[in-house]
């Protein structure tokens, strides 16, 4: 998979996907717990630097890397 987040976007995303996961796992009565797993989803973008959706709308974050000169 290629990447197309950027870094901000990384840390913003593994960020709100740790505190989804801390708050609803923490807060939420014992049957809704599982409602933390939505967290999972920026966690996991995150860290892999792919976001399906980005690919979908051709939206990219991530620096075009330079060109190696020949």
């Amino acid at each position: 998979m290629p990447v197309n987040e950027g870094t901000v976007d990384r840390v913003i995303r593994v960020i709100v996907g740790l505190a989804i996961i801390i708050v609803l796992a923490v807060f939420l009565p014992g049957a809704y717990k599982w409602w933390a797993a939505v967290g999972l989803v920026p966690l996991v973008t995150g860290l892999t630097g792919f976001c399906g959706l980005y690919s979908v709308l051709g939206i990219k974050t991530c620096p075009l890397k330079p060109r190696a000169k020949s």
